[in-house]
């Protein structure tokens, strides 16, 4: 059977070269970066040399770099490193309902132990959030924003940069997870966001799991969520995991001046798969019909009468590989919080699927899933009834 992989949201295929750049760590510098004899030092020299090209990429300091495990850990050290250490300032976040739970669950957290309170701001019908929503909620005790620069679920794109003006007119700090942002969408240098936290993930643009960032602009220091050593400037202890590092640093340095996804040729061809779903009595397309407002690589829908998990089996048995939404669940199919706060009912929330098209899709690949899309849906709708 012919796989066609429609789920480059969740992750990519780990670049060819992306690989030749990590082996140095595997080889000749494996040692501990914090070792002091000449096989840690070679390793050190390589790590060193890696943030430097990491923040020549993102036009940025070498020391406002904070290497991570993924783009979990760099949003929970942003919010819970921020929130702990500014909480005499202040105990009030704002958040948008359709992040990440890498964000949900932290800014919960917060909420439900350390005394904060957090206001998660509606979104318009494809998922957007108001710049004039963001400035009423603000309050005299807000210490810190974030919303997301690209959904996830959808792809909808976030006006990040006027959101980022607004909290720094306010005094307030703004976090941004640009996780599905980076190898995408074009990338000047990190200060396009106008963010003074940036979340950032290798794996989802061809560089290796386990491996991601937080930029914090200086003089920002974010309290440790890890204790431990005095790595990552003791913002991050732990001892570097050089190939993940060397691997993410090569992905950075290819893939976010020049984005590794043909986002105009997939835009042309999303729009095959839109058209599918338009032809099928019961599906509706989610997001923004906008090719300026939403990533093009994104189609995501939701189906009358049917669920995800039977939606996506019936895909999955003629090949085709998609994803309900977020695939960080340990595998789990939930009903979509983003669908939901669309204003949708538990029933459509519990029926979204999303294809994700990537480098590696061909035209031929998004045609025989236009045609087969019909099919599996009515046989979807056949196992509920």
């Amino acid at each position: 059977m012919r796989t066609i992989y429609l789920d480059y949201n969740a992750t990519t295929p780990l670049d060819a070269r992306v690989r030749e750049a990590m082996q140095p760590a595997f080889d000749e510098a494996w040692g501990n970066p914090s070792s002091v004899h000449h096989v840690g030092q070679s390793a050190r020299a390589l790590l060193d040399d890696a943030r430097e090209r990491v923040a020549a990429t993102l036009k940025c300091k070498p020391s406002e770099i904070i290497f991570t495990s993924g783009g979990s850990e760099s949003t929970n050290l942003a919010l819970l490193g921020m929130a702990r250490q500014l909480r005499s300032h202040g105990r009030h976040i704002i958040a948008s309902a359709v992040e990440h739970d890498a964000v949900l669950h932290p800014c919960e957290y917060l909420a439900n132990n350390d005394g904060f309170e957090i206001t998660f701001l509606p979104v318009d019908s494809v998922g957007r959030v108001s710049p004039n929503d963001v400035r009423e909620a603000f309050r005299k005790d807000t210490i810190l924003v974030s919303i997301m620069a690209a959904n996830n679920e959808l792809g909808t794109i976030q006006p990040v940069a006027e959101i980022g003006a607004l909290c720094a007119e306010n005094g307030v700090l703004f976090h941004t997870d640009a996780i599905q942002w980076f190898g995408k969408l074009p990338l000047v240098s990190v200060a396009d966001f106008q963010a003074d936290l940036v979340s950032l993930c290798a794996h989802k643009f061809h560089g290796p799991k386990g491996a991601g960032l937080l930029y914090a602009k200086s003089p920002l220091n974010p309290d440790p969520i890890l204790h431990g050593g005095a790595h990552e400037n003791e913002r991050r202890a732990g001892t570097e995991n050089l190939p993940a590092i060397l691997g993410l640093a090569d992905a950075i340095v290819q893939f976010v001046p020049s984005p590794a996804f043909p986002m105009a040729q997939l835009g042309e061809w999303s729009n095959l798969l839109i058209d599918s779903v338009d032809s099928i009595e019961g599906a509706s397309f989610i997001g923004d019909r906008d090719p300026n407002g939403r990533l093009n690589n994104t189609v995501s829908f939701i189906v009358e009468d049917s669920d995800s998990i039977a939606l996506l089996s019936g895909l999955d048995l003629v090949g085709i590989c998609a994803s309900s939404g977020s695939a960080c669940s340990s595998g789990s199919v939930t009903p979509s919080h983003v669908v939901k706060a669309l204003g949708a009912p538990d029933s459509s929330a519990n029926a979204l699927v999303r294809f994700s098209l990537g480098r590696e899709t061909s035209l031929e690949e998004v045609k025989l899933v236009a045609d087969f899309l019909p099919r599996v849906v009515a046989q979807a709708r056949g196992t509920n009834k």
